[in-house]
């Protein structure tokens, strides 16, 4: 495909020369001047900019390109240029259709549509001599064929070995008989924002290029995955670049670049890589059997706000990282087995800090399935500790988490939190596709302007909890509500389902005039 380019503006740099006013005097600097040997000194200290070429020609014999042949979906068939659909008879939005004549006439003369073959293209490196290569999930994913182009110039066709859209890595193997160059995947953990890092790839195509920049920020959640801990850095790349080395100055992989932020399309200096500490897990066991297998403990967490740990009687310092809040569990989960609870805030998984929803997901996801995790946590802001038997992750590990158990009564109630609350009825648990055991009761509106309101709780939540309480029916959810607020703790903690998602929202209370209603 003919690519555009877009030229650069040229600036012209005016220089302004310096015109001593008639009347003042003029001191000339002298080298013994204080602050030039102060300049001097700092110019000094700088470390000069790297020089890349060497760790360059040692590893691009390893990085190669991916080119991906994919068919479209009947759906995609019948797209016109502009993305709008076409009738059955191949002709563009508008066109009526014409009985008696074949599909597409006057156009098509009668010939059917046929599926059309489209072309993509990544990047990957090589791991071990015998042709193993990582690359991203994304680059292969629906590939009906994939070629890989070694740097010499050699293409050689590609199987799949397995791929995780988890943490969108795939591995892929070739044969080129004979052993081939490769690089090793480094620690990521001693990686430190700041450090010089230099990404290879294909981008748009350009085999072979090199960008240089530095680590921007560890551990970014993008919201791409469940797993996300991103190496954020400016290096640029842009697409293509997808399953293509992120290298440290030893010249090891520390990452695998995956993703950028961009407005405009290209690269504004925003882009992020899988770190290699992940990636060696995931490989590893790509490799071994086609897929990853991953620890499991049936709890849905969420970060802490400060209405929240307020509610909760938690730290108030910095709520957001100091662990992960239990918003829900799901039945018959280790979880539940073990004894946690809703409103339970895990700040350890054996022995490693937890200080998100992102940590404990990685945390137990790490952990190999029959094996135990020694869990520290708060409840009632009281530290206690543990010891849980992970079990497999199950092909959808939400589903437990809409049932809570329990009944319904038949009264809505409105208080000065601004809600209106209703029983779970048979029509409401179809409208909102709860199952059958999911039990609670229905917020049905919220007042404009209120503490609900401002909490951002929503019409359709499903209220199940008010802090570890479960309620099932309006009038425990009045009930439970009242006895929070009358605890003097000035906020409330309330345990929500939202289109199969398990929250907890924190409604402060400081503004409320009474303690009464919900």
């Amino acid at each position: 495909m003919r690519k555009s380019f877009t030229r650069g503006t040229a600036l012209t740099l005016a220089l302004l020369g310096v015109t001593a006013l008639a009347g003042l005097p003029v001191t000339p600097a002298h080298a013994a001047d204080a602050s030039l040997d102060e300049t001097t000194a700092v110019q000094q200290s700088f470390t000069p900019v790297p020089d890349f070429s060497g760790l360059v020609k040692h590893v691009a014999p390893a990085v190669v390109s991916v080119d991906v042949h994919l068919k479209l979906d009947q759906a995609s068939d019948n797209q016109d240029d502009n993305g709008g659909s076409q009738n059955q008879n191949g002709l563009p939005p508008g066109f009526p259709q014409i009985p008696g004549f074949p599909p597409g006439f006057p156009f098509a003369f009668g010939t059917p549509q046929q599926p059309q073959a489209v072309e993509a293209k990544g990047s990957g490196f090589i791991i071990d001599q015998n042709g193993t290569i990582v690359t991203n999930n994304h680059v292969v994913k629906g590939a009906r064929t994939v070629t890989v182009t070694l740097s010499d110039g050699n293409t050689y066709p590609a199987k799949i070995l397995g791929t995780d859209a988890k943490t969108d890595l795939a591995v892929l193997k070739i044969n080129a008989g004979h052993p081939l160059p490769y690089v090793e995947l480094g620690p990521s953990a001693s990686v430190v924002p700041g450090e010089w890092v230099v990404a290879m790839g294909n981008p748009f195509g350009l085999e072979g290029t090199v960008t240089a920049g530095i680590v921007s920020a560890l551990s970014r959640d993008i919201g791409d995955g469940p797993y996300d801990k991103f190496i954020q850095i400016d290096a640029p790349i842009n697409e293509g670049n997808s399953g293509g080395p992120l290298f440290d100055q030893k010249g090891e992989v520390i990452g695998v670049n995956t993703a950028i932020l961009s407005p405009s399309g290209g690269s504004v200096g925003i882009g992020f890589a899988i770190p290699s500490d992940m990636i060696k897990r995931v490989v590893t066991q790509l490799i071994s059997n086609g897929k990853v297998v991953r620890g499991y403990l049936g709890v849905a967490a969420q970060q802490i706000s400060p209405q929240m740990a307020q509610a909760l009687g938690l730290p108030t310092d910095n709520p957001a990282k100091d662990g992960a809040l239990v918003a829900a569990i799901s039945p018959g989960s280790p979880a539940e087995k073990a004894g946690l609870k809703p409103g339970d805030v895990i700040t350890s998984v054996n022995g490693q800090t937890v200080t998100s929803p992102g940590d404990l997901a990685s945390d137990i996801a790490n952990v190999d399935p029959n094996h135990k995790a020694d869990i520290v946590y708060l409840r009632n802001g009281k530290q206690d500790t543990v010891s849980v038997s992970v079990t497999t992750m199950p092909a959808n590990p939400d589903a437990g988490f809409q049932q809570n158990g329990g009944g319904n009564s038949s009264t809505g109630q409105q208080g000065a939190l601004g809600l209106t609350l209703a029983p779970l009825t048979p029509d409401a648990r179809n409208q909102l596709n709860l199952p059958d055991s999911a039990s609670g009761t229905v917020i049905t509106a919220v007042k404009p302007n209120s503490l609900a309101d401002q909490a951002g709780l929503q019409p359709g939540d499903l209220l199940v909890g008010v802090g570890a309480t479960n309620v099932s029916t309006p009038d425990e959810a009045v009930a439970a509500i009242a006895a929070a607020r009358k605890s003097g703790s000035g906020a409330l903690a309330l345990r929500i389902i939202r289109q199969g998602q398990a929250l907890f929202i924190g409604i402060g209370l400081s503004n409320s005039s009474d303690n009464s209603g919900n």
